[in-house]
């Protein structure tokens, strides 16, 4: 039975409604996506909650200049007899206060540390951004080489998470020994699908961060370690970053979470650092 003319024509008029409401609505979400995507990035904490010295290690607090003229704040862990030097690329939360485990292992596997806060983080000035992170990383490099005195094949570079990219970008810039990329991701783009799997994530990103289009052109050796239980960066990512790179390479699959699988998996993740270090260093 056919529906009268007038019915017909409110029941047209509800369904433009709706579909004409439900485009603006998810107009308005991809707005709000790409102008938040900077919080949505970077979570920076401005709180110092310890230092060095709540785990016994000696430091130095440094300060080093970028080539754009901020001031990054920096602890320096000197190891006595030091096979070599590392320059710490820490994550997109918190701050260098939060890496004291970190700082501890790499210690006791006989390295003095470099970390440094990117910009806006801890007592760094500015505020946070993918060009910027990297300027953070070559100030922070240039420190160890020019002002400590350490020749960049003794440098091992090593890069966490969001820290995996702007370590990747750093080994592209500058010289280093040894490059170690733990928790490693393909692409902000590539990381956006899986947390936005329903927007145009390509189109509309402002950052990049894509190690997967540099790893094939960094030829010293890499360490790219990475837990099948991370559930923040997806292990395969990690493979896919380890299968694109050159020789010389190493993959080191540990265990546990994101933020706790370095400290879960014990001499599973102490041993594969030290055995790659020994390799070379």
């Amino acid at each position: 039975m056919a529906f009268p003319a007038e019915p017909r024509s409110r029941l047209k008029r509800m369904i433009y409604t709706i579909v004409t409401g439900l485009v603006l609505g998810y107009l308005v979400l991809v707005a709000f996506v790409y102008l938040r995507q900077a919080k949505m990035l970077y979570f920076p904490s401005r709180e110092i909650e310890a230092t060095p010295a709540d785990v016994g290690l000696a430091f130095n607090e440094v300060t080093v200049r970028t080539s754009d003229g901020l001031s990054i704040s920096a602890w320096y862990v000197p190891s006595p007899q030091a096979r070599g030097a590392l320059i710490f690329c820490h994550g997109n939360a918190g701050n260098i206060s939060h890496r004291l485990d970190s700082l501890k292992i790499f210690h006791d596997l006989g390295l003095s540390v470099l970390i440094f806060d990117y910009r806006g983080y801890g007592r760094s000035e500015g505020e946070p951004t993918e060009k910027g992170t990297y300027l953070d990383a070559e100030a922070a490099y240039d420190y160890l080489v020019k002002t400590k005195g350490i020749a960049p094949a003794r440098i091992i570079i090593f890069g966490r998470s969001l820290g995996s990219a702007v370590a990747t970008e750093l080994a592209m810039r500058r010289a280093a020994g040894a490059l170690i990329i733990e928790s490693g991701f393909t692409s902000v783009t590539d990381l956006g699908r899986k947390f936005f799997p329903h927007m145009p994530v390509r189109l509309i990103s402002r950052f990049h961060y894509a190690s997967i289009d540099k790893v094939c052109g960094i030829n010293i050796p890499k360490l790219f370690i990475h837990s099948p239980d991370d559930e923040v960066i997806p292990f395969e990512q990690g493979m896919r970053l380890f299968e694109k790179a050159g020789e010389p390479k190493e993959f080191l699959k540990i265990r546990g979470g994101h933020n706790e699988g370095f400290l879960m998996s014990g001499e599973q993740y102490t041993g594969g650092i030290d055995r790659f270090i020994s390799r070379y260093f």
